[in-house]
């Protein structure tokens, strides 16, 4: 049985806190998120051939998702600002599952780690395909967004699927 870990943002009367990370050693950390947005094949179409009536959704969505990465803190409670080194925001096509796969890595040199990061832009990239394609199809499915890889820090690597 898995050892039970305390909760690190709460303190010993329940009171949520932030991580103090200023005794952690500065090391070079990356995490690597992924979902899938699925729709009308006729959608996937429109959105691979850039012919949405909104423009290129796809480098909107790339985008998007940059730019949430670097906004986690103000969205995501206690989450540490971070002076992020890279993003990267890739899409992958799925004619078979009519779906566009979402993969976005983040990485900084730093004391804390960049998981909600990445998780952060996958979903806001996810968001902004609804965004753009909703007027032709409002019954699209944002689905899967997990954390895949994660590595740097003390907790070491992480190899999820």
């Amino acid at each position: 049985m898995a050892e039970k870990k305390k909760l690190t943002h709460l303190d010993a009367k329940g009171a949520a806190q932030m991580v103090d990370v200023s005794d952690k050693a500065v090391t070079a950390r990356s995490a690597t998120a992924k979902g899938r947005i699925t729709m009308e094949a006729a959608t996937l179409k429109l959105i691979t051939g850039g012919k949405l009536a909104k423009g290129n959704a796809l480098e909107v969505a790339r985008l998007a998702g940059i730019m949430a990465a670097k906004k986690t803190s103000d969205l995501i409670p206690l989450c540490h600002p971070l002076m992020i080194s890279k993003v990267s925001v890739e899409f992958k096509p799925n004619t078979k599952a009519q779906a566009i796969d979402v993969e976005a890595t983040v990485k900084l040199s730093g004391q804390t780690g960049v998981e909600m990061e990445a998780l952060t832009a996958v979903s806001v990239a996810c968001l902004t395909l609804y965004d753009m394609a909703k007027a032709v199809d409002r019954g699209m499915v944002i689905s899967d967004i997990r954390l895949t890889h994660k590595d740097g820090g003390k907790s070491g690597t992480y190899r999820g699927k």
